[in-house]
């Protein structure tokens, strides 16, 4: 699929307003696209999921420290995919093809047969901007070891990040099963070198924390701001 024409499927689902004030989107009964490769293809009991660029077993979701309702996201976030080339500061909810993913969702809920309850996830948005002189070898390097190190906690569902634009800004997303989860990965030796790089290799950037929320049977979705009353 193209870029242009994720871009205009994703247009064609329109916000709701719910009486409790939160914007919804309608989900389509029918999957939006065929269901991604789900499994790494080294594992053989399909124990293992790839969530993130990275494929050595190190990097591995363990499906089996999951509940039915996380293994189902995360194979459906199989297949985040950006949707416009703004994306680095696009709005979070159309940067990339949330409709495909829930539709993918469903579709697999479906198929085991699983009645997906109304749930939360927690969300983190890394927003940056890198001169073009940075040595991204060395952040690779960095960025490979925190993520390893995030992938021990087995709640990290989805790790996205994207190729610097022209201006060398970009964006990089983690989908956690729950904030307890993400906050020991955030005080491990990687990630505190990799933040430190952050200080002194980028000239911009911000984190955002979201709250991802589906509604029973996976009918529709929202994005909002995480509440800092959930910490």
């Amino acid at each position: 699929m193209t870029e242009s024409a994720s871009f205009r499927q994703l247009s064609e689902y329109k916000p709701i307003d719910h009486t409790d004030g939160h914007v919804w989107y309608d989900v389509p009964a029918d999957p939006v696209q065929p269901l991604p490769p789900r499994v790494s293809p080294d594992s053989e009991n399909e124990k293992h999921l790839v969530v993130s660029p990275y494929t050595s077993l190190p990097h591995l979701l363990d499906l089996r420290g999951l509940d039915m309702s996380q293994e189902l996201l995360a194979g459906a976030l199989s297949g985040l995919q950006a949707v416009r080339p703004d994306y680095a500061t696009a709005p979070y909810t159309s940067a990339f093809n949330w409709p495909v993913v829930l539709g993918t969702l469903r579709s697999l809920a479906a198929s085991r047969k699983y009645l997906w309850p109304h749930q939360h996830f927690y969300v983190v948005v890394f927003r940056s901007r890198i001169p073009p002189t940075t040595n991204r070898i060395h952040l690779s390097e960095l960025d490979q070891w925190a993520h390893a190190e995030a992938t021990k906690s087995g709640g990290l569902l989805k790790y996205w990040f994207g190729v610097p634009d022209s201006e060398g800004r970009n964006l990089a997303t983690c989908v956690w099963r729950k904030y307890e989860d993400a906050r020991p990965a955030s005080i491990g030796p990687g990630h505190k070198a990799a933040m430190r790089a952050t200080m002194n290799l980028y000239t911009e950037w911000r984190i955002e924390r979201l709250k991802l929320t589906i509604e029973d049977n996976a009918a529709g979705w929202s994005i909002e701001e995480w509440p800092a009353s959930q910490d």
